[in-house]
């Protein structure tokens, strides 16, 4: 029996990774109809979230819609143009791309930046606005892989792993990030950080300190705002009857409790009539599991576990170390931010402000996330005309 179920998981693991079934560009395939069918879902979503609020904020209940629309072909573009782009153009633009991204965060603290929601994360430009920080986390997947591919072997050593992709690199763009109040970017900033130098091989001893300081650095964020210390007494139930920061978790409850197996129907949403904060933005996933029900929700997780699935593909079928780690980064940003978002939704994590990729309203974050999928998708390109992994590491991965 256990040697059933052994083999049983050796033959899933090998389907995951490409090595029997399908052909060996599968995972091209995966990403870009799991990333399609996601935008699509999100604009059909924000287009029933939005419709009662943006009567009172645009020319008609559309207009949300039409904008999310419009940044969707730009991204789309963006994605396709990206996909044909050779690899090494990306390792040569890994500088300059981490420059304009230190630039455009810095233009937040001038007077080209805007608060919203008491984050100031946005610059607004002859009446456009722009999110720097969602282009900082593209940059900071493709530079750090550039560098930590170059260092090879040397990562070993905690002073190389931590010089230049940690100090100053990381560094300055999470103290910009931190500045403009926005902490559940820097959260996944720091995430990518952390994959990409998993992936690489960094010592272990360095997860471990900033692990400790990561858990330090929390208790701080909490402790000394009380914006923040409100969301962790909602999270944990407490002085719920006083608390403002209950009521949207609570109508998010409300929202996913009414929806039951099947929903209310597309459009039928009650909580989007002004209950739920946020409804097209952070909180999206409650308006689908209020409209579709746990199936519609379901199919979303399923989306997003098909798309680390691929990207997991992608990683493991190259033998080029920058492009394991870059789309490593890349899975730890967009996954990690989906997984994030739904904990918070669900209630198994606090409220801390973060959008769900390429569902919720955002016309930065959705450019930036097809972009994202493009560089990938040039990456499982490559895969697929230079072969997959090595006959040693075939060898090994044979059952017993």
């Amino acid at each position: 029996m256990k040697t059933r179920r052994a083999g049983g998981l050796t033959r899933f693991w090998r389907l995951l990774e490409g090595q029997e079934g399908g052909g060996r560009n599968s995972g091209y395939y995966m990403i870009l109809g799991s990333a399609l069918a996601l935008t699509v879902i999100g604009l059909l979503m924000v287009l029933s979230s939005s419709s009662v609020s943006a009567i009172s904020k645009e020319s008609n209940s559309y207009g949300l819609f039409i904008r999310q629309g419009i940044f969707a072909v730009v991204g789309v573009v963006a994605m396709l143009v990206l996909s044909r782009v050779p690899i090494r153009w990306y390792r040569r633009l890994a500088w300059p791309l981490l420059g304009i991204a230190v630039v455009t965060l810095a233009l937040v603290l001038t007077p080209l930046g805007v608060t919203v929601n008491g984050n100031r994360n946005w610059i607004e430009l002859a009446g456009i606005r722009a999110q720097p920080s969602e282009a900082a986390k593209l940059a900071l997947a493709v530079w750090s892989a550039h560098i930590l591919a170059t260092k090879g072997h040397l990562v070993r050593d905690w002073k190389h792993a931590l010089i230049p992709v940690v100090v100053p690199g990381s560094a300055i763009i999470l103290l910009f990030v931190l500045l403009g109040h926005d902490v559940g970017t820097l959260l996944v900033l720091v995430l990518i950080v952390a994959a990409v130098l998993f992936l690489a091989g960094a010592p272990k001893r360095i997860f471990v300190l900033g692990g400790l300081a990561g858990i330090v650095g929390a208790i701080a964020v909490f402790a000394f705002s009380e914006n923040r210390m409100g969301r962790l007494n909602a999270w944990l139930q407490i002085d719920c009857e006083g608390n403002r920061a209950c009521y949207q978790p609570m109508h998010g409850f409300y929202a996913l409790a009414s929806g039951g197996w099947w929903g209310v129907g597309l459009g039928q949403s009650r909580q989007k009539w002004n209950y739920l904060p946020e409804a097209q933005t952070d909180y999206i996933l409650a308006i689908v599991g209020e409209e579709l029900g746990l199936v519609g929700t379901l199919v979303i997780v399923v989306l997003f576990a098909g798309l680390a699935a691929a990207m997991y593909r992608v990683a493991f079928q190259s033998r080029d170390t920058f492009v394991r780690v870059a789309t490593g980064g890349i899975m730890a940003w967009l996954i990690g931010q989906a997984f994030i978002n739904m904990g918070m939704v669900t209630g198994l994590l606090p409220v801390i402000g973060i959008p769900l990729p390429f569902i919720s309203y955002g016309g930065s974050a959705l450019v930036i996330s097809l972009a994202a999928i493009g560089v990938i998708l040039a990456f499982a390109r490559q895969s697929a005309k230079t072969g997959s992994s090595t006959p040693s590491r075939r060898k090994t991965q044979q059952p017993a």
